[in-house]
C-alpha cells in the first residue's frame, strides 16, 4: 500500500484541539486504535490517518479553542475520483457540529489519477488567438423560453461587439424553443459568419444539461455537432461526472464549470467547504478549463481575500495539472474593469450579463465598451482617458460609473 499521504486542514472548535485532530485523524481512518490488540494495529497501520498540526486561532468562552487542525491520510485509502476524497475526508464528519474544510495538499501521486482541465488557461487562449489581455464573455440575458430568433440575434450581437466567449445561461436546461444541438448548429454558423467580419473566433459555451447516465454521449454529439465548448453546473452534477467529461478524449473542448449551489456550502465560517477548495483547486483537479465564481463587487460577492485565494489555486502549480481560467462574475459593468484587472491580473475572464446587454446602445455597444475598457487598462490608460475615444465606453460609464 502507498505510504504517501494527503494533509486535510480543518477549522473547527474543541476544548483540545489536539485531542481532536487525533480524533479525526482515527476516526475517519481504522474507526478506534488504542483498543486495538497490537497484531489488529499492526494489520491495520498502513491506513491509520494522523494529526499533522493544530493552529490555534482563539480561544472562546469555557476554553473552547477555535482554529485549525490538519490530518495525514494515506493515499492507499482512496480511489482516484473526488467522490471517494470527500466522503473518506469529510463524510460524516461533516456532520460532528462546527468543522469546515479548508484545504487539500496532495501529493502528485494522487493528482496523477486525475485529468486535471484537457485546454486549460494555455489551451483556451491558444483557441480564441488571444494571449496579451484579460478575455470577455458574455451570457445570454435571457435565453429561457425565448424564440429561437431572438437568441440568434442576442448572439450575433455580443459576436459583433467583440466579445471571445458567449455562455448559456445556467438554468437553461428547457430548451424546446431552440434545442441544444439545434443551437450550437446554428451559433456556430453565426460566429464563423462574424469572425469573417470582425476577424477573430468565438466560442459559445453550450449547457451540457440531462440525465447523468446520458452526458457524456450528449457531449459527444455535441462536439460532433460543432461545439466548441461546454457549460457544466459540476455540484448539481457531481465533481466525478466533470472527472468523466474531461476524461473522455471524444470530448475534446474546453468545460466551463458554473458555482450553481456552491452557496449552500462555502458561506458560513463554521460549516462546509472553503471557497477555494469547492471553486478552486478540485474544480481544476476534476477537470474544468474555466471557472466561474462570484467576483468580490456584486450583489452576492466574495470575500475579496477568498476570491483571490481561488482565483491562485486555479493558477499555481499543482504536479503536472493544467491551469484554468478564473471568471469572476456577478454585478461587472465596464466602470470595473480597472478594478478587476488590478486584482485578477491578465490571466482571467471579465464575464458580464446585464453589464453588456444592459448598455443604452444595446449588446453590441456593451461588449464595445468592455473591450475598450481592457485595451485601456492593458495599455495603462484611465478609463476617463478611453472614453474621449470610444462613445461607448463613455456610454457606459455614464451609465454605471467606475469601481463602487
Amino acid at each position: 500500500m502507498s505510504q504517501d499521504r494527503i494533509l486535510v486542514t480543518y477549522l473547527t472548535q474543541a476544548k483540545d484541539l489536539e485531542k481532536k485532530a487525533q480524533g479525526i485523524a482515527v476516526g475517519m481512518t481504522v474507526g478506534s486504535w488504542t483498543d486495538l490488540p497490537a497484531v489488529k494495529q499492526e494489520e491495520l497501520r498502513a491506513y491509520l490517518g494522523e494529526a499533522a498540526g493544530v493552529e490555534v486561532l482563539e480561544t472562546l468562552a469555557d476554553g473552547i479553542q477555535r482554529g485549525l487542525v490538519t490530518v495525514s491520510y494515506p493515499t492507499g485509502n482512496f480511489t482516484n475520483d473526488i467522490p471517494s476524497l470527500l466522503t473518506g475526508i469529510f463524510g460524516k464528519l461533516s456532520m460532528d457540529g462546527k468543522i469546515k474544510l479548508v484545504d487539500i495538499q496532495f501529493p502528485d501521486s494522487f493528482t496523477a489519477g486525475f485529468p486535471g482541465p484537457k485546454f486549460g488557461l494555455a489551451g483556451v487562449r491558444e483557441l480564441i488567438g488571444v494571449h496579451d489581455r484579460p478575455l470577455l464573455m458574455s451570457i445570454f440575458k435571457s435565453c429561457l423560453g425565448l424564440p429561437f430568433e431572438d437568441l440568434k440575434t442576442q448572439f450575433r450581437a455580443q459576436a459583433i461587439g467583440g466579445v471571445d466567449l458567449v455562455k448559456d445561461d445556467e438554468i437553461f436546461f428547457v430548451d424546446d424553443k431552440a434545442p441544444f444541438i439545434e443551437r450550437i448548429k446554428a451559433f456556430r454558423a453565426i460566429a464563423d459568419e462574424t469572425a469573417q467580419q470582425t476577424g477573430k473566433p468565438v466560442l459559445y459555451a453550450a449547457n451540457l444539461t440531462g440525465p447523468s447516465t446520458e452526458l457524456i454521449e450528449k457531449a459527444k454529439r455535441a462536439v460532433d455537432a460543432g461545439a466548441q465548448c461546454l457549460l457544466f453546473n459540476v455540484l448539481a452534477y457531481s465533481f466525478d461526472v466533470l472527472h468523466r467529461l474531461a476524461a473522455d478524449p471524444d470530448v475534446n473542448v474546453p468545460i466551463m464549470a458554473h458555482p450553481a449551489l456552491a452557496g449552500a456550502l462555502y458561506p458560513s465560517p463554521d460549516y462546509g467547504i472553503s471557497t477555494p477548495l469547492l471553486l478552486g483547486k478540485l474544480m481544476r483537479l476534476a477537470g474544468a478549463d474555466l471557472v466561474l465564481f462570484p467576483s468580490p463587487y456584486g450583489n452576492v460577492a466574495l470575500d475579496k481575500g477568498e476570491a483571490l485565494k481561488l482565483a491562485a489555486d486555479l493558477t499555481a502549480p499543482l504536479a503536472s495539472i493544467k491551469t484554468a481560467f478564473p471568471v469572476p462574475s456577478a454585478g461587472i459593468h465596464p466602470g470595473l474593469v480597472p478594478q478587476l484587472y488590478a486584482d485578477f491580473g491578465l490571466d482571467q475572464i471579465v464575464n458580464a450579463g446585464g453589464g453588456i446587454h444592459g448598455h443604452p446602445g444595446g449588446a453590441a455597444a456593451g461588449a464595445q465598451a468592455f473591450r475598450a475598457a481592457i485595451d485601456a487598462v492593458v495599455a495603462g490608460k484611465s478609463l476617463d482617458d478611453a472614453a474621449i475615444e470610444s462613445e461607448v465606453l463613455a456610454q457606459a460609464l455614464a451609465k454605471w460609473g467606475g469601481a463602487k
